[in-house]
């Protein structure tokens, strides 16, 4: 059975160091994908924006600055509020987003629970795929048989 764990907010989009906006997202996690979040974020257009990166980065992120490249994710305190920085880098542009630490970290507790860390390699269903594939089928009786001569005849042999 799969299980996903969602949470709507609302984040703050910094659009300068005195300006930003509010953005309704939708954090998602699905236990059939265990290493990944996914967050969509309503902005105005006709379909949302989707960013899926790992589920440890968000972890992590919630205690100290981490990540590099498209997403970095860093703990902070705005007017003594506690927020979860993710900066976000893409060929579409950057975006900086201030997220509620106590709400997104509630979350994470609840996706922690349904798959726990060390754990994730076990929901991909990937030693049921593997014993499938290497269980015989009835054909395969028929390909161990080797029904080709061999060609290693000596000579003068018919």
């Amino acid at each position: 059975m799969h299980t996903v764990v969602e949470r709507e907010l609302e984040l703050n989009m910094v659009l300068s160091p005195e300006r930003s906006i509010p953005v309704p997202a939708r954090l998602t996690y699905r236990t059939q994908d265990p290493y990944a979040v996914h967050i969509s974020f309503h902005i105005g257009s006709d379909a949302p924006v989707n960013w899926t990166f790992a589920r440890e980065l968000l972890v992590e992120g919630v205690f100290r600055p981490c990540g590099h490249g498209d997403v970095r994710v860093w703990p902070t305190k705005i007017d003594s509020r506690s927020v979860l920085c993710v900066a976000l880098t893409s060929p579409d542009g950057d975006a900086l987003l201030e997220a509620p630490s106590a709400a997104v970290s509630a979350w994470l507790e609840r996706t922690l629970r349904a798959v726990p860390p060390g754990t994730e390699s076990g929901r991909l269903g990937m030693e049921e795929a593997l014993a499938e594939l290497l269980t015989p089928a009835p054909a395969d009786d028929l390909w161990l048989r080797d029904p080709w001569p061999s060609d290693e005849s000596q000579d003068g042999e018919a």
